[in-house]
């Protein structure tokens, strides 16, 4: 069975392409007899469908009266029918429910607001977003003034209590300092943290506190209506068509300059769909209503116990940060705000840093190592100097020297004790034993007279003429063994004579 649409195509590829039934077919992908019959057809005639009989034929009526004389559920019906013998399924008792009885939209009255009277807050979430090495849910605060619609958008990694009154801090910054007399929230545990039908709201004592510093009334909506801050609703609605919809946000570093832009731009400076005017126009009427922000700002922090490891860190969200090293495994106190935290040993700050929402990162701060290597650094010379002392008897009178005489003793003990691993300790306990009748207490002079003693003098070599080779044929007159008789003239008597020789010629 076709329908009209491609009937109409094939009436038209016949009369007015002049088509043949072959290409008809090729053209819609349809079978040519399909295309053979619709077109002997005179008109479009769509299929009866015999109706098939139910189980529920015989129950019809029987529910009609009952709808009728009360607003029975479709669950209701099911049960009453299944004591008077019906053995079908509840699907089809609430098809035929909604037929009978269509749902009927709920009527609300439209509430108005003087200017500066009210300003409504609700949270929104947008996926998630790159935040260094890691992603985070994308969340969003929105406050707008309920007379001139005047709008502020705040977007944050976490919807915690720090945030929710961070949040709240700059929307009045937003609106020139300005607080409205009342706030209307959800029933979220940031505001509320209790409602029960019928009793008024248990408001969450911080938020409470928050409200009672700037002056304004907290005013909870009623459970599951949230209708009742439609106004915050339709805002959410609008940040996530108009600005979040089709934007390519790769960096949470970006979001809050295109939001701000945004804002200034687009949102307060459009017409209103439901006051046919600007907010911003609006709101230059309502501002003079709303009363001033208090001067102090309100501490927004939040405070943890935590504790201290043996690395001397805190854990906030699966980073770490330092604090001194001599607070490790102490009991302190976390202060966290949006931007930064704060670490307190009762009333005493110990640690400031600034707020990481990447995961897994750790945070020192070099003051707070450096007693830890100090302290490490002084047992280091604690050893080489006993090492030092143990190469002779007579190294704690050169130490005394070294002391009276260097400024920087612990450098020529490291070098001295080092000179003994490389030479030896027997020739280092001699060097020292000579520096110190030299009165020469330095690791120099030490390292001189290991380097001169381990120096070998090379070996003389053969003698070598290269011109004169004459030179070596000496002849050498018999020795005189006279001289060593007892008779001292018997040498001269046994002496033969020597003449000179003459020469030829």
């Amino acid at each position: 069975m076709i329908d009209y649409e491609l009937y109409c195509k094939i009436k038209d590829y016949h009369e007015n392409r002049h088509l043949t039934v072959p290409q008809i077919a090729r053209e819609l992908l349809i079978d040519e007899r399909t295309v053979t019959r619709w077109l002997n057809a005179d008109k479009y005639r769509q299929r009866e469908v015999s109706p098939r009989p139910s189980k529920l034929d015989a129950f019809k009526p029987q529910i009609v009266r009952w709808l009728e004389t009360h607003p029975y559920t479709a669950t209701q019906i099911y049960l009453r029918l299944r004591e008077a013998g019906y053995h079908g399924g509840i699907t089809i008792v609430k098809d035929y429910v909604h037929h009978v009885r269509p749902p009927r939209a709920q009527a609300f009255l439209t509430l108005s607001f003087a200017p500066g009277e009210c300003a409504q807050v609700d949270w929104g979430q947008f996926g998630s977003i790159n935040v260094g090495n890691t992603r985070r849910r994308l969340s969003f605060f929105v406050m707008v003034l309920c007379y001139s619609r005047m709008l502020y958008v705040e977007f944050t990694l976490l919807e915690t209590m720090e945030h929710f009154l961070a949040c709240h801090q700059h929307a009045f910054e937003f609106f020139g300092g300005r607080v409205p007399a009342k706030i209307m929230v959800d029933n979220l545990k940031s505001a509320v943290l209790r409602r029960i039908v019928g009793q008024a709201p248990v408001f969450n004592p911080r938020y409470k506190d928050f409200a009672d510093h700037y002056g304004f009334t907290i005013v909870a909506c009623g459970v599951g209506q949230a209708h009742e801050k439609g106004r915050v609703e339709n805002a959410v609605g609008y940040v996530k068509k108009n600005f979040l919809s089709g934007s390519e946000l790769s960096d949470f570093r970006l979001v809050a300059p295109s939001a701000r832009q945004w804002l200034d731009t687009v949102a307060n400076v459009r017409l209103h769909g439901s006051v046919k005017q600007k907010p911003l126009e609006l709101f230059a009427k309502e501002k003079p209503a709303l009363q001033p922000m208090a001067l102090l700002p309100y501490d927004v922090g939040v405070t943890h116990a935590v504790r201290a490891n043996s690395q001397f860190r805190v854990t906030l969200d699966t980073n770490t940060y330092s604090v001194p090293a001599r607070y490790a495994g102490a009991h302190l106190s976390l202060r966290v705000y949006p931007d930064h935290l704060c670490v307190y040993d009762q009333n005493k700050l110990l640690a400031r840093h600034t707020r990481c929402y990447d995961r897994r990162q750790d945070f020192e701060n070099p003051d707070h190592v450096q007693a830890l290597l100090l302290q490490r650094r002084k047992a280091s010379d604690q050893k080489l100097l006993l090492r030092l002392l143990s190469l002779t008897p007579k190294a704690e009178a050169f130490y005394q020297g070294l002391q009276e005489r260097r400024l920087n003793v612990p450098h020529h003990i490291r070098k001295i004790v080092a000179l003994s691993e490389i030479y030896g300790t027997e020739k280092t306990a001699r060097a020292i034993q000579d520096a110190l009748e030299f009165q020469a207490f330095s690791c120099e002079y030490i390292a001189n007279l290991l380097e001169q003693r381990q120096r070998l003098l090379p070996e003389p070599g053969a003698l070598h003429l290269t011109r004169r080779e004459d030179l070596l044929d000496l002849e050498l007159p018999e020795p005189n063994l006279g001289l060593y008789s007892a008779d001292p003239t018997q040498g001269e008597k046994n002496e033969p004579e020597q003449r000179p020789q003459e020469t030829p010629g």
